[in-house]
């Protein structure tokens, strides 16, 4: 289409046809397709929060936790880097307690002054044994074997025992 102005030859052209999709088209795709990304990532992350951990084992990992004389009765000894607790209870045996709790993986540290574990994600709290003194933990902490040879305590942490609560038998004894 051409059109001439009154007092000039000036030629002004419109164009006729579409060159590309609209701006306000192309924002509402850019849009959607965002938050398609969006939407995704927030599922993938809830499926993450809802799936069982696995646990992790590197085989017969042993930690060498020291002399029988170094622990002393009813004590508890933290181990981060074997990621448990070894307690020697009042007989003179031996627990080595997971840190991890049972409910959703938090890490359980030990309260001295209250005698027991206590989750500070959901207040599950743990007595020395490691067995469930109130919810929602649904059972014991989990254990490593414990080894004493030539009278040095090991750790076994490459397997872990799960248990249901405590029984005598898991004590390793002197």
């Amino acid at each position: 289409m051409v059109s001439r102005s009154r007092h000039g030859a000036g030629v002004a052209v419109k164009p006729t046809g579409d060159s590309g999709p609209p701006r306000r088209r192309f924002l509402v795709v850019a849009l959607l397709g965002l938050a398609a990304v969006a939407l995704v990532e927030y599922l993938g992350v809830i499926v993450d929060f809802l799936r069982p951990r696995r646990q992790r084992t590197s085989g017969d990992a042993v930690v060498v936790a020291g002399p029988v004389e170094r622990f002393q009765p009813n004590s508890v000894s933290a181990f981060p880097e074997g990621k448990f607790y070894l307690v020697r209870l009042e007989d003179g045996g031996f627990l080595a307690l997971s840190r991890v709790c049972t409910h959703l993986g938090c890490t359980v540290p030990w309260s001295t002054e209250e005698q027991r574990f206590a989750c500070p994600c959901h207040s599950s709290t743990y007595d020395i044994h490691g067995d469930v003194l109130s919810p929602p933990a649904p059972r014991a902490l989990d254990l490593y074997p414990v080894r004493i040879e030539n009278q040095i305590v090991k750790v076994v942490t490459g397997t872990t025992i799960r248990r249901n609560s405590f029984e005598s038998a898991q004590v390793t004894r002197a």
